[in-house]
């Protein structure tokens, strides 16, 4: 049996807004979008606000990370799925798991006190950086962009 049809992987902090609900959604061809968060997954109230911001025509699903790495090879081929994490540490705990991720789409990643900014989107401290390293060893494609027509970034070339 093949794997989940998983067509990409977005680490955005603001989980679904309007750029993942409507330009990723559309460019992507996605009809599932999987939020995979343990805060999320047990928050009713961001779940709808989340809903709102997607066509009826895409399902959501809110899991926790467990979750998502128990279920994800279950998902049927039908399902194109848009995977959505809070950072970096969420990813890699997913991939760690064996959830079968080769690229990452960087989108956003707030700065606060004691990270570093390294583009307009993203700011990491050490222990982001060395997560992306870590995924980096695994195989995985990082590639920062805020939207599809953007010339996508190497994040590791950044850190």
């Amino acid at each position: 049996m093949s794997g989940p049809n998983l067509l990409l992987t977005r680490i955005d902090n603001r989980l679904i807004h309007g750029q993942v609900g409507v330009t990723w959604v559309n460019h992507l061809g996605a009809n599932l979008v999987v939020v995979a968060n343990d805060k999320v997954a047990e928050d009713n109230v961001q779940q709808n606000l989340m809903d709102m911001v997607l066509p009826d025509v895409i399902q959501t699903r809110f899991f926790s990370l467990q979750k998502t790495i128990d279920v994800i090879h279950k998902a049927a081929p039908r399902q194109k799925i848009f995977l959505v994490v809070r950072d970096v540490h969420d990813a890699l705990t997913l991939k760690e798991g064996g959830v079968p991720m080769d690229h990452i789409n960087v989108g956003n990643m707030h700065y606060e006190k004691g990270k570093k900014q390294i583009s307009s989107t993203v700011s990491v401290d050490e222990k982001d950086i060395k997560a992306f390293k870590r995924l980096d060893e695994l195989g995985v494609e990082l590639d920062l962009r805020g939207v599809p027509e953007e010339r996508g970034q190497n994040i590791i070339d950044l850190l």
